[in-house]
């Protein structure tokens, strides 16, 4: 199906052009959230007399999305979550927890603006990519510990997940014959 965009849409195209498209994408996601109208010489019209307006509303958006950006780009943001002793979550962070993170915060984003393809299973330090408008994307960066003072920990570098910071020993110390003893299998060497 042929639409005309009405918007930037990444790895689409710019406003204005008209690009082919599956049909279930158009039917599915651009028309209704009208981000494209079908390519017919009705539309086509309807286009170039709305085309200043369009172009106007997609101004302010970018430049509201920007203000946001500025504030936010580079931020740290603290989700504290239950984990066994080696790092790994009881459960997940998904999109919908940074989201309330950054609502605790007092910025107001949409699900839909978190760049998370799978959610974050171990505690330590994340970039998220937010995409506030087509044209403006930032990072965060989302502290998952196990408490408050187990964050500020982790922004000062300490690791929490080795051996060192959960067993109080050196890692690099350890050698296998230190946990078992090559003949406890039964078998000796005496006779």
């Amino acid at each position: 199906m042929d639409v005309i965009l009405l918007e930037r849409i990444a790895k689409l195209g710019q406003m204005g052009e008209t690009v082919k498209v599956r049909d279930g994408f158009a039917r599915n996601y651009l028309l209704p959230q009208g981000k494209a109208l079908r390519a017919n010489d009705a539309n086509k019209k309807r286009f170039e007399t709305e085309r200043a307006t369009l172009e106007a509303r997609n101004l302010e958006r970018k430049s509201e999305a920007q203000k946001v950006a500025d504030v936010l780009g580079g931020k740290s943001f603290v989700v504290v979550r239950a984990a066994g002793e080696t790092g790994q979550l009881y459960g997940s962070v998904a999109a919908r927890d940074i989201i309330d993170a950054l609502a605790a915060a007092g910025f107001n984003i949409g699900r839909n603006q978190v760049d998370l393809n799978n959610p974050i299973k171990t505690i330590g330090l994340h970039d998220v990519t937010l995409h506030l408008h087509s044209e403006v994307e930032i990072t965060i960066q989302l502290n998952v510990a196990r408490s408050a003072d187990e964050a500020e920990r982790q922004l000062k570098g300490e690791t929490l997940t080795s051996a060192d910071a959960i067993y109080g020993v050196d890692e690099d110390a350890l050698r296998p014959e230190d946990f078992f003893d090559p003949d406890a299998d039964g078998d000796s060497d005496e006779e």
